[in-house]
């Protein structure tokens, strides 16, 4: 393969992220300085984050990719091709456990900043129509879910409804108490408006 041709090839974070420099046909390392500004800004994608979804990427293309990312920052997120190494240092430095090969081979990780369940939906669903994005596992605030997990996560209606649902429940108890408690003064007019009635007709009779 030319250099040429692999320049074309190489995931687009190596270009547009700059973790990689092309010199001279070869791929440069990125500096020390570079690494120490991914490693806090992957920090701070974490502790923001309410979810995290690793993938495996190998395949997608550039257009792929691009369109992935867009669906992901609809869904209030974003999604990123990190480096295992410097990953694995930001895991450790905001305490999620490292998790057998969540960060082995090719990794992207989806930050879910807004809607948890909604993030998961995205990546699922782009998962399906794509032979080459494979889920490979996450975590849910500090805890590390499975790819299965991770397809259940998908399945749970998006946080606005689910606020929604919690209101409902929350609410229903709350009408029934105030039915129960304005029922016995409905109860009380009814008699008093009787007896009025009653004693006006004696009094005309």
């Amino acid at each position: 393969m030319q250099s040429d041709d692999l320049a074309e090839s190489l995931p687009d974070i190596l270009v547009r992220r700059r973790l990689f420099f092309w010199k001279g046909g070869e791929i440069v390392a990125i500096s020390k300085e570079r690494k120490n500004e991914l490693l806090g800004l992957y920090v701070d994608w974490i502790n923001r984050s309410q979810a995290l979804i690793l993938t495996d990427y190998r395949g997608l293309s550039v257009k792929q990719m691009d369109e992935l990312r867009s669906k992901v920052r609809e869904a209030g997120g974003e999604f990123h091709i990190v480096k295992n190494t410097l990953s694995r240092l930001a895991f450790k430095a905001v305490g999620l456990p490292l998790q057998g090969d969540f960060l082995e081979g090719s990794t992207a990780i989806s930050f879910a900043f807004e809607d948890a369940p909604m993030m998961a939906k995205t990546i699922v669903e782009f998962a399906r129509t794509s032979e080459f994005l494979k889920v490979k596992g996450g975590y849910l605030g500090k805890d590390a879910v499975s790819a299965e997990n991770v397809k259940s996560l998908a399945e749970l209606p998006p946080l606005p409804v689910m606020r929604a649902q919690l209101l409902g429940t929350l609410l229903a108890p709350a009408s029934q108490l105030a039915r129960i408690l304005i029922e016995p003064a409905r109860q009380l007019a009814a008699v008093l408006q009787a007896y009025s009635e009653r004693e006006a007709s004696q009094d005309m009779a």
